[in-house]
């Protein structure tokens, strides 16, 4: 059986990925499910990427863990990339990139995202540096498959979201595509938040990925709220030898 790290997105917290994890658990394996630095309480909305990649390197030091199958969720896999880079030897031996933005060495999250996004985090960032997610983006472009109720639920359970770590740049020895681990790109086709019109998250960002596993399943940006079971399926097909 093997072990899964799955690591959330912006405005989320570990926590929220738990309905995922308990069906991938009951296939035998170990899921663990970090909150990164920025995204848990009390935390600074002046968090900036490298705090959140160091986390999930502690978080790997603290449990011992090895031989991870390391998942990462829009924002996501951006962390996953920087952490990749700069764990030892063994610790992961494949990436998911779930929905996820694949970075290059020098990109930030805000040189890969639509301009029209950037400038509404601009224009909502509160004054501790944090950026909410408003309920119409969150429903009409995030979870476009749930009824008004699991949204509302949904969106109450998010937090604000640093915006530093969208704009520092990630520093990277080698691009995603010259890594040697293994790697695979999940893609929901009812995922509209990145435009199609730039080539969607796949092929967008799933090309840069070099030799890569693909695996798709319909459902939204947030099908972790709306369909955990067949997610989790997905992900043990996405992370196997």
């Amino acid at each position: 059986m093997g072990t899964y790290v799955l690591v959330h997105g912006a405005w989320h917290t570990g926590e929220l990925l738990e309905d995922v994890a308990k069906y991938i658990r009951a296939e035998g394996h170990a899921v663990y499910t970090p909150t990164l630095a920025g995204n848990r309480p009390g935390d600074s909305k002046e968090t900036g990427l490298d705090q959140a990649i160091a986390s999930l390197l502690d978080y790997f030091s603290e449990n011992s863990i090895r031989d991870a199958v390391l998942l990462g969720h829009s924002y996501g896999g951006i962390v996953i990339t920087g952490a990749a880079a700069r764990l030892p030897d063994g610790a992961v031996r494949r990436l998911i990139y779930w929905s996820a933005f694949v970075p290059n060495d020098g990109e930030s999250l805000e040189d890969l995202n639509p301009p029209g996004f950037n400038e509404m985090f601009r224009q909502i960032r509160e004054p501790d540096g944090g950026i909410p997610m408003l309920y119409p983006v969150f429903r009409d472009a995030l979870i476009n498959d749930a009824d008004e109720k699991t949204a509302r639920y949904y969106h109450a359970r998010l937090t604000t979201h640093p915006h530093k770590t969208m704009t520092d740049k990630i520093r990277l020895p080698v691009n995603p595509a010259e890594m040697t681990i293994g790697k695979s790109y999940l893609h929901c086709q009812d995922d509209m938040v990145y435009p199609a019109s730039q080539g969607g998250w796949h092929p967008r960002f799933s090309e840069r990925l070099g030799l890569f596993r693909f695996v798709s399943m319909p459902g939204s940006h947030e099908v972790c709220f709306t369909n955990p079971e067949l997610l989790a399926q997905k992900i043990i097909l996405a992370g196997r030898d």
